[in-house]
């Protein structure tokens, strides 16, 4: 038998995803120089907290029952083990972005890294999907769904654009 989460706790997971997506694009436009690539970077940095402020919005506007904890759990550890997935499995956080861009990789390189942990998130919260009931908000985790789909589509464009010119 597994646990069931409610659409708050995926909701605080989806927050913290976007904001380690927020710190990656940081910093990959920290290591590019050409101001053109910054600039998309630093877009796509802006997206993740766009996209974090709607999971809020959407957070905010939960009714009880989408908040009702699905098992005794005083100590919250339910959402800790869930932002620990977060950090863990998307856009890692204590996977150093200094590190992973080491300096050879191209414009095109970031955005397949970005493209392969946009695609992970999506499959994750697929999962997670089918760990909230549905009258706790399995639709929210559907809209999480779509706005990450939102995200490759846009980096699968911007690849397009640069390996098509």
């Amino acid at each position: 038998m597994g646990i069931d989460f409610n659409a708050n706790e995926v909701l605080l997971m989806a927050e913290r995803i976007e904001q380690n997506g927020h710190r990656f694009y940081q910093a990959a436009a920290s290591h590019t120089t050409d101001t053109e690539h910054q600039s998309m970077l630093r877009k796509l940095a802006a997206m993740e907290v766009e996209h974090e402020a709607t999971f809020a919005a959407m957070r905010a506007q939960l009714g009880a029952q989408e908040k009702t904890a699905t098992v005794f759990d005083p100590d919250s550890q339910a959402v800790q083990y869930l932002q620990a997935m977060a950090d863990s499995r998307v856009f890692d956080v204590d996977l150093d972005p200094e590190k992973v861009l080491a300096g050879a990789e191209t414009i095109e390189d970031i955005l397949r890294i970005a493209l392969g942990m946009e695609k992970d998130s999506v499959v994750f919260y697929q999962g997670i999907r089918d760990a909230v009931p549905e009258g706790l908000g399995k639709d929210k985790v559907t809209s999480i769904i779509k706005e990450e789909m939102w995200h490759i589509t846009v980096l699968s464009r911007e690849l397009n654009q640069l390996t098509n010119k």
